[in-house]
């Protein structure tokens, strides 16, 4: 059986808040698995204690009880951190600098030197797409830009795990479908990916599995098929289908007795969905002409 890329058993946060020894419990007993080379999400509103968790994970922040591991280790064992890459909510780099500069000295600070650091800053431009930013400033950089380049830099030393705080906040639905292509893309290359989000449907794009979050503690946690599957409905999608089919099908369920005919209609897009085919159009027309 594999290790776990994450293992997480009954983790328990408390934070003491003022002179009167009052605290908080930001996580209870919390307990979850991430498989090594799934992408997993963990989801909630804002407050619920998924960054306390990512934290502790991440070894930035002890636990008061429980613990995590990663790949067997601690999280708190330096070891364990050389496996992971990590990208924040809002990631902080020096303006000044361009993408080829940021990630040489990224590169360093993992002790990645000379021609392989030099390979491994061509490569991963050309994986987020930013070979042609590549000598411009940062300060000139989108947000969609911005977060691409931080993935590029939390991979810069080659981590099993790469844990994502919400990766696609604030960028434009164009940028969050280049960064989930890349998580896609990250998954198929056996990498782990831990992501931390409230968005749910960037997160039904890309999860295998996920857990739902709320007041510190999992409500629900399953394979996302599972969740997001209604178990007494069964959905039948009919193209070019006749008036007299539909009425024909009505009648059936009508005759059957038990069945009930919940909704029809045109199956609908989402507005992102549409928003990203109209401009991908648009991009190919301008490129042809």
């Amino acid at each position: 059986m594999s290790i776990p890329a994450v293992e997480v058993k009954n983790l328990t946060k408390v934070f003491r808040t003022g002179l009167y020894k009052d605290y908080v419990v930001a996580v209870d007993n919390l307990s979850f698995e991430v498989k090594a080379g799934e992408v997993y999400g963990l989801i909630g509103p804002n407050g619920s204690g998924k960054s306390t968790t990512m934290k502790v994970v991440l070894g930035l922040m002890a636990a008061s009880q429980g613990e995590a591991k990663v790949f067997g280790l601690d999280s708190g064992d330096i070891r364990a951190r050389h496996e992971i890459g990590f990208l924040p909510e809002n990631p902080y780099f020096y303006k000044h600098l361009t993408g080829t500069e940021t990630l040489k000295f990224y590169g360093k600070l993992c002790g990645i030197r000379g021609k392989e650091l030099k390979d491994r800053i061509a490569e991963l431009l050309e994986m987020v797409d930013l070979e042609n930013a590549a000598k411009r400033r940062l300060g000139g950089y989108s947000k969609g830009m911005l977060q691409r380049i931080g993935l590029a830099q939390a991979l810069i030393q080659r981590p099993r795990l790469v844990i994502l705080d919400e990766p696609t906040a604030g960028v434009d639905p164009m940028g969050s479908r280049q960064i989930r292509d890349l998580i896609l893309k990250l998954r198929d290359d056996g990498v782990t990916v831990f992501l931390c989000s409230h968005l749910l449907e960037q997160v039904q794009e890309v999860c295998d599995k996920v857990g739902i979050i709320f007041k510190g503690r999992m409500r629900r946690e399953g394979p996302l098929e599972e969740l997001i599957s209604i178990e007494d409905q069964t959905a039948m999608t009919l193209e070019h289908a006749s008036p007299e089919l539909l009425k024909s099908i009505s009648e059936l369920v009508e005759k059957d007795g038990k069945a009930r005919l919940v909704e029809t209609g045109r199956p609908r897009t989402t507005l992102e969905r549409l928003f990203i085919s109209i401009a991908t159009q648009k991009h190919k027309a301008s490129k042809d002409e």
